[in-house]
């Protein structure tokens, strides 16, 4: 299924994890984790591909890849936490397209999915080598569920939520 948006250059399109526009989503987040995490780009790349492909599956979970001019740019995922949570799972933004919103937008197209799905609240975790995430899920609305004060690497995994509401008239999230 493609949707087009708001931001007409954008498209937005639900895939499967095996879907080849959820490849390059994969393969920079294997590369990105190595990287910040050691291990293998390769070794990530398993762990990435396999993970169950129906946790990103309707009715519950969804996997998303935002194209530009058919260029896969950005994308993410969601899997069911539990009957009123939705977790996030996999944000990523192509390395040549950072800076220009797109992890925002992931993260509203994302919301809007996980709010027509009947969740109700949205949990996820970032690594402790990963502030740019953090900075982002501070900047739109959740609420950290750790203490910011101690050391990123004492802390691990950073977990987050936001709690959500049915759309409004208008179609936004309040």
């Amino acid at each position: 299924m493609t949707q087009q948006l708001s931001r007409p250059e954008l498209r937005v399109h639900l895939v499967a994890q095996s879907d080849p526009l959820a490849a390059p989503l994969l393969a920079e987040l294997a590369v990105e984790y190595s990287n910040r995490y050691g291990g293998t780009a390769g070794q990530m790349h398993a762990s990435l591909t396999e993970y169950p492909a129906a946790e990103f599956a309707p009715p519950h979970g969804a996997l998303l890849v935002v194209t530009r001019a058919g260029e896969a740019v950005a994308g993410g995922a969601f899997q069911r936490y539990d009957a009123e949570t939705a977790e996030l799972k996999r944000i990523w933004t192509s390395r040549e397209h950072r800076r220009q919103g797109l992890g925002r937008y992931v993260l509203q197209q994302l919301e809007a999915e996980i709010v027509q799905r009947g969740y109700r609240r949205i949990y996820l975790t970032t690594g402790p080598r990963q502030p740019e995430a953090v900075a982002l899920y501070l900047a739109t609305g959740y609420t950290a569920l750790y203490d910011p004060a101690v050391p990123a690497d004492e802390i691990g995994p950073h977990p987050f939520e936001k709690h959500l509401s049915r759309t409004d008239d208008l179609g936004a999230i309040v």
